[in-house]
């Protein structure tokens, strides 16, 4: 007995003990875990080189299949959905951007939190196995708003963008020392899955400052950035965008074996690699949808792995532009032609992340490329169309003036960046009204100061559109003194080409009406950002129905869900131009002109049971909201 008794008591020790050391334990991984990110994916043993005609990886031949997913494109919810189908399509490298007007949307204050958590983004590709191409900018083209640089930037009437004038490289510095403190324990020399590092982005096709490459090269190294550096351009930008101690890389749709060769000849005896493949092509607003065939696409990857060329594919998953952060195209153009919502680009991934024929082909052509078969494609998503759902209220722009900051007066019209809003950080995004005193009719004449596009009003009853075509507009007579009204819509700033120190929007000088130039504005700003939305979402303003709408306004509705949300499309055909809200989420522009026909509802931005849907629309609606199970992107074109 005394000895089944001296084993009970050993045993309980035993257990304690065992108990103790468990406790312990877990309290040393979870400090461990709140002072490190747990990134680690291997040994260190060397990082991406390129010290001869291949790259290595760990001392061995390594060929990077990539592909670009943008984080600040996809809702968070998908990310790892987006991710694991990169994957399984025999893809080993992620590339992203990473976008300087998000993240810093006033000067020094700096939002890292929950859709735009990078860090977030780099661990989940290091717990997937995947390795990263950090693209950090400070400029990123992307077809996003002003390439990604920040609108506060042009306050300064004397900004020179992406050059060493030191009102940009002051605030180059300042955004980067809080970015790439971020980013530089998930590189790989500390165990993370980032294996390179792009310094700026297709600086060649910009090129006015020999000294800006150096400086960007400078910024990173100095912060921290130890692996692999690289720039990217197309052939012409290959003359001028590089920078010594960092591979150049090319960007094309279509391959010309002489690119190639030129490749070649500037960096002899290095890895070669197309770091944008373009896969598809991006959508302006009255174009038409652009298309690559896959076949046509396949054709030309096959040939640039047969060149034991790397690749990144651009896009392999496009995404969204969600609220005002598409860009604008005018390269070759008289004017800025704004781009749509959809970053659909034809991707191999679509929008909402569904499986294309592209998918498929590449995923048969780079199973060739790996020793063991490749990861299951997960579950397809789902989608969901549901009954149309009818329009309950409606509130006039302007009864909503109360709603947003106090109007400023001016003697001249002012751009929105120089607004004096936002902490003095100006207006980014979004809709200007400019008001002032008419006493007379006649020839209102914009002299091509309206920046992008200006619904015109008197006495709050709309008289035409001012925009960069029509730059003339009759105003009818009246008796006494009136309201002119200038409703001035942002479109998207130029995100590429040698036009973006240009870029500021709202009325950008002077408006005269006859032979006067007016003056004495009082100006309101309208961004609609989160709090805005909010604000409105409780206002008392609201209206039914049954009156008839004064335009421009606002429409509320409710769309109920007795199951799990999956994700939708908006369709308005009944509407012209305006902007949609779900649940306080701006899903971005529609614009009847189209191509773009349809909004993506992601359904993790769903609630079940209710959901708000606030539409602001300009001139029209049949007061019904419909949905749609898949996307319409419009007439179709191929890419030339």
């Amino acid at each position: 007995m005394e000895n089944s008794a001296f084993c009970v008591r050993l045993s309980l020790k035993q257990r304690y003990f065992s108990l103790l050391c468990i406790a312990v334990l877990v309290m040393f991984v979870y400090r461990l875990r709140r002072n490190q990110p747990e990134v680690k994916m291997h040994r260190v043993i060397e990082g991406l080189k390129a010290d001869s005609s291949h790259f290595t990886l760990e001392k061995k031949p390594f060929l990077i299949l990539g592909g670009s997913i943008h984080y600040f494109r996809v809702p968070k919810a998908y990310w790892e959905d987006r991710l694991l189908k990169l994957k399984a399509c025999g893809l080993n490298t992620l590339t992203t951007y990473v976008p300087w007007n998000l993240h810093e949307p006033e000067r020094g204050v700096f939002d890292f939190e929950e859709e735009l958590d990078l860090e977030a983004y780099l661990r989940l590709a290091a717990s997937l196995g995947i390795w990263v191409i950090l693209r950090p900018g400070p400029y990123i083209c992307g077809e996003w708003d002003l390439g990604g640089l920040p609108s506060w930037l042009l306050r300064d009437q004397n900004m020179r963008l992406r050059t060493t004038y030191p009102g940009f490289t002051e605030a180059v510095n300042s955004y980067f020392d809080h970015l790439i403190k971020k980013v530089v324990p998930y590189q790989y020399s500390h165990g993370g899955p980032i294996i390179a590092v792009q310094v700026e982005n297709e600086y060649g096709s910009y090129a006015t400052d020999e000294e800006y490459m150096p400086f960007i090269k400078e910024a990173l190294l100095s912060r921290g950035i130890t692996e692999l550096l690289l720039t990217s351009d197309n052939k012409d930008g290959l003359k001028l965008g590089g920078v010594k101690g960092a591979l150049e890389t090319i960007n094309f749709q279509r391959l010309d074996p002489e690119e190639v060769k030129y490749l070649e000849q500037i960096q002899p005896q290095k890895p070669k690699m197309v770091m944008e493949y373009w896969s598809g092509w991006f959508d302006l607003w009255g174009g038409l949808h652009h298309v690559f065939s896959a076949e046509d696409m396949l054709t030309v990857v096959t040939e640039i792995l047969k060149l034991d060329m790397s690749i990144n594919l651009y896009m392999f998953h496009g995404g969204t532009n969600f609220g005002f952060m598409s860009g604008a195209f005018a390269v070759g153009r008289p004017s800025p032609a704004p781009m749509v919502t959809s970053y659909d680009y034809d991707a191999p991934l679509s929008e909402a992340g569904d499986y294309t024929t592209k998918y498929h082909l590449l995923r048969n052509l780079f199973s060739h490329h790996h020793a063991t078969p490749l990861p299951k494609l997960p579950a397809a998503s789902e989608r969901s169309s549901h009954r149309p759902i009818i329009v309950r209220q409606h509130m006039s722009l302007w009864s909503i003036l109360d709603l947003i900051e106090q109007p400023f007066k001016s003697e001249k019209p002012v751009n929105m960046e120089n607004l004096p809003v936002n902490n003095n950080n100006g207006q980014a995004y979004g809709y200007t009204l400019y008001e002032t005193t008419i006493s007379s009719g006649g020839s209102l004449k914009s002299l091509n100061n309206i920046r992008d596009r200006a619904l015109v009003f008197v006495e709050k009853q709309f008289v035409g559109v001012l925009d960069y075509k029509e730059q003339e507009l009759s105003i009818p007579d009246g008796k006494g003194k009136r309201t002119l009204g200038l409703l001035v819509e942002n479109c998207g700033r130029v995100n590429y080409g040698k036009t973006m120190d240009e870029q500021r929007k709202g009325i950008v000088g002077d408006i005269q009406l006859n032979a006067n130039i007016l003056r004495d504005f009082i100006i309101h700003s309208l961004d609609m950002k989160p709090d805005f939305v909010n604000r409105l979402q409780s206002s008392t303003h609201w209206t039914s129905m049954r009156e008839k709408p004064s335009y421009p306004a606002f429409f509320q509705t409710r769309l109920y869900l007795s199951s799990s949300p999956k994700d939708t499309f908006i369709k308005l055909p009944g509407w012209s131009k305006g902007v949609v809200f779900v649940n306080g989420r701006n899903l971005g522009r529609y614009w009847s002109v189209g191509p773009q026909q349809t909004l993506y509802v992601p359904g993790a931005w769903l609630n079940r049971w209710d959901n708000e849907v606030i539409v602001f629309e300009e001139l029209e609606t049949d007061g019904k909201i419909q949905f749609s199970s898949s996307p319409d992107y419009g007439m179709t074109v191929d890419v030339q």
